[in-house]
């Protein structure tokens, strides 16, 4: 029998393992894929954005998360983005600090990342790859407390006092994440919100998508409007894809629950319509002897400007002093309100975190325990809690995973004292 069985070798599964060795623990992580860590090595596109520094104040640092985000209140208050960032310096990881308050490595590097994790994690904790969990059942022998039993796949079976179950989500299902923790905890009562994909590219319907392919935005606004009312508005980047949008922005509006929407795209936020006209105006008169099509190279990207052309309806041919008050107000108001009309999201295995999972009610947010049975802690994706872009999702890893380690970790000293 071991002290705790550790199901996930993921950030919140590390670092669990991190806090326990921390007080002394030793027990097994069990990780279903050939190798730990594998979702860690590409987020960021490989950067690993591991938190955010944007931290004014706790209230601040929770509006970055879903409905859901109060209940990470007391394991932030643990684990804080200051934390994250000292843990990893203190073990020889150089971060920088990046736009939008995001933390890589100095190094650029996941993979440094992950090696950190799995070094606090030490020799106490060894990692046992392609074990996928099967079962975790409560058994109790004569005159002895009970404990439980995992058993996985393979058939191998494994006594524990504590469980922690770090599964993650159902997003990127290659690395391993495939809502393994609906099937191993609703048979001990829990139950589980549906999963959805979160941070996720958006599919559109516009026909003039293909034609801008590959075009990015950078300090665009972007809003989104579910059955007309505005539900997400913010500053950015974005790009667009052969089927829709993606990007830092879109990403993080797809959080949203909706089967279609409308994006509205603020091209030119730093000018309101009126100075954005005088814009227009003098541009114009610069170029008041080229046709429309040919008037816009210091307005807009060349890519886009085939399309707003198209969509201002106005004349590509017509020379440009000859274009009304009207038809200028119009394409000011079509920069102003560049219109995609979303037809749904990509599917769960192209996201980046999991919207949906285990109940919040069923677990302590103090401690991570379950509320329904005893010695069971859960941590990081497959809890009800998602976030934007930026760090945030690594950071409830982290912040849930190290509460979770170092409660058990109370738990079974205090079992010895006792």
């Amino acid at each position: 029998m071991i002290d705790c069985l550790i199901i996930g070798a993921g950030p919140a599964g590390l670092m669990a393992a991190s806090a326990l060795a921390q007080n002394g623990i030793k027990g097994e992580i069990w990780e279903k894929s050939p190798k730990p860590g594998l979702k860690l090595l590409i987020t960021g596109k490989g950067r690993c954005n591991i938190t955010n520094a944007r931290y004014a104040s706790l209230e601040d640092f929770l509006q970055n998360y879903n409905a859901g985000g109060r209940f990470l209140y007391s394991a932030l208050n643990r684990f804080s983005p200051q934390d994250t960032m000292e843990f990893f310096a203190s073990r020889g990881l150089e971060v920088v600090v990046e736009q939008g308050g995001r933390v890589f490595p100095k190094s650029e590097k996941a993979r440094d990342v992950l090696d950190v994790l799995l070094k606090a994690a030490g020799p106490g904790f060894p990692i046992r790859t392609r074990r996928a969990v099967e079962s975790i059942n409560v058994v109790q022998k004569a005159g002895e407390d009970r404990v439980f039993q995992v058993r996985s796949t393979s058939g191998h079976t494994q006594l524990a006092r504590c469980v922690i179950v770090a599964v993650g989500g159902a997003s990127y299902p290659k690395t391993g994440s495939t809502g393994d923790g609906v099937k191993l905890l609703s048979p001990l009562g829990h139950t589980f919100t549906k999963l959805r994909a979160g941070l996720v590219p958006l599919e559109c319907s516009d026909d003039f998508i293909t034609e801008i392919q590959g075009l990015s935005l950078v300090n665009v606004e972007a809003s989104l409007y579910v059955k007309g009312k505005k539900v997400f508005n913010e500053l950015g980047e974005m790009v667009f894809t052969h089927f829709g949008v993606s990007g830092p922005l879109i990403l993080s509006m797809s959080n949203n629950d909706f089967d279609s929407a409308e994006i509205s795209i603020d091209l030119k936020p730093a000018l309101d319509h009126e100075k954005l006209d005088k814009r227009v105006q003098r541009d114009f008169d610069q170029y008041k002897n080229r046709d429309f099509k040919n008037a816009l190279d210091d307005l807009l990207p060349q890519k886009l400007i085939p399309v707003i052309v198209r969509l201002s309806g106005i004349d590509p041919d017509r020379k440009v002093h000859s274009i009304t008050r009207k038809e200028r107000q119009g394409l000011v108001a079509l920069l102003k309100d560049f219109r995609l009309h979303v037809t749904g999201k990509r599917p769960i295995d192209e996201a980046i975190v999991t919207l949906g999972g285990l109940n919040l009610k069923e677990i302590d947010p103090r401690t991570m325990e379950s509320k329904l049975v005893s010695g069971l802690y859960v941590c990081g994706e497959m809890i009800d809690v998602s976030a934007v872009t930026g760090g945030y999702n690594l950071q409830a890893a982290f912040s849930t995973g190290y509460l979770a380690g170092h409660s058990c970790a109370c738990k079974l000293l205090q079992a010895v004292v006792q």
